[in-house]
């Protein structure tokens, strides 16, 4: 699991897997999938083991591919190599693909063990397996407010509610997001980049990957009615940015910028939209009125809270405001599966009660 998810930065659309290939507690090779395009886990672990595999037992944490793409299928490498027995956390939950995989190393004699450690493989992936089970990205609402619940001044001043080490730790998660997702209200009364910030991730994760490697995220911009201008910062850079409004616009925009024009699309067919684009999770930066569409349609998966430790008062503006609700039934429920300490500030986070994993974090 440490070795997949040594690739949440890179392989989006593709999914985090890493590969242990051992004969009994002593491992002879090992390899995750870096970046689309490139090896598979499996054929990284088969490389460092030579001929040491044969006879191997392979660990992998999702099933091993069948199927021609941009690279050869990783059921034939592990054939080839002559491995005694592949153990798999979890199956493909690719329907096109799902078993095909696993079928073809038994044909070939190979003993096969699917579902060790399946939880722990799941929550590698969320994005991945939402996309090719529900045909919808993943969605991460990030939040940022007081201890009194509370995002902004009356006047709308909120630079900075949160400290430094949030606001770093928020470029983390962009890093590991297919896709950044706004509003123009937020672009026209912020500018705001909306990328990730090399300067400001963790040391850790700067000696770790190298500049070519770590990659922008889409940013997506909801302006249905073509407030925004190509000359705002989020257009002018580096990276694809996709507009989704409701009319062309007669404006120039930068090569970088694609314009996706449906007509009063509801934000679960721009979601769908974007997951058959091979966008697979969704990192939510916006103000309250997105922020409030999206949990009343129930297409939140998890919200990122980060909670300063600072009071606004009562006429500041809420973080949320949900409105109509009539019993506590009604009311969105999530289940917290962490709380971490950022600096001065705590980060929550919370899943969907329905479908709460267990966050791993390596």
């Amino acid at each position: 699991m440490t070795l997949a998810a040594q690739g949440r930065y890179t392989t989006t659309p593709n999914p985090n897997v890493g590969c242990v290939i051992a004969h009994g507690d002593e491992i002879v090779g090992e390899g995750f999938h870096i970046a689309p395009g490139g090896p598979h886990a499996e054929v990284y672990a088969l490389n460092a083991a030579g001929e040491r595999a044969a006879g191997a037992i392979a660990y992998v944490t999702l099933e091993p591919c069948s199927h021609y793409g941009r690279t050869p299928p990783c059921c034939d490498a592990l054939i080839a190599a002559k491995v005694s027995r592949v153990v798999c956390a979890m199956q493909d939950p690719n329907p096109q693909v799902a078993g095909r995989g696993i079928a073809r190393l038994q044909q070939a004699g190979i003993e096969v063990v699917i579902g060790v450690m399946a939880e722990q493989a799941t929550s590698l992936n969320p994005g991945f397996i939402k996309r090719m089970q529900a045909q919808m990205p993943y969605v991460q609402l990030k939040l940022a407010g007081s201890l009194d619940g509370r995002t902004a001044l009356a006047n709308g001043k909120s630079k900075w509610i949160t400290g430094e080490s949030a606001r770093e730790d928020v470029q983390a998660f962009r890093a590991q997001a297919s896709a950044i997702l706004s509003t123009s209200a937020t672009v026209l009364a912020d500018n705001p980049s909306l990328n990730v910030r090399r300067s400001q991730l963790s040391r850790a994760v700067l000696d770790h990957y190298p500049q070519s490697v770590l990659r922008q995220p889409t940013r997506v911009i909801l302006d249905k009615d073509n407030k925004t201008s190509p000359q705002a910062t989020v257009y002018q850079l580096d990276g694809e940015v996709i507009r989704i409004v409701d009319t062309p616009s007669n404006k120039v925009w930068p090569d970088n910028v694609q314009e996706w024009v449906m007509p009063h699309a509801s934000l679960s067919t721009i979601l769908r939209a974007l997951a058959e684009y091979d966008i697979d999770k969704v990192w939510v930066e916006a103000g309250a009125r997105l922020a409030n569409q999206l949990l009343t349609e129930s297409l939140v998966d998890e919200l990122i809270v980060y909670q300063a430790p600072v009071l606004l008062g009562a006429d500041s503006r809420p973080l949320v405001a949900l409105n109509g609700l009539q019993t506590m039934d009604d009311a969105p429920r999530f289940h917290f599966n962490q709380v971490k300490t950022v600096g001065d500030d705590v980060r929550l986070t919370a899943m969907l009660s329905e479908h709460a994993v267990i966050t791993q974090e390596y």
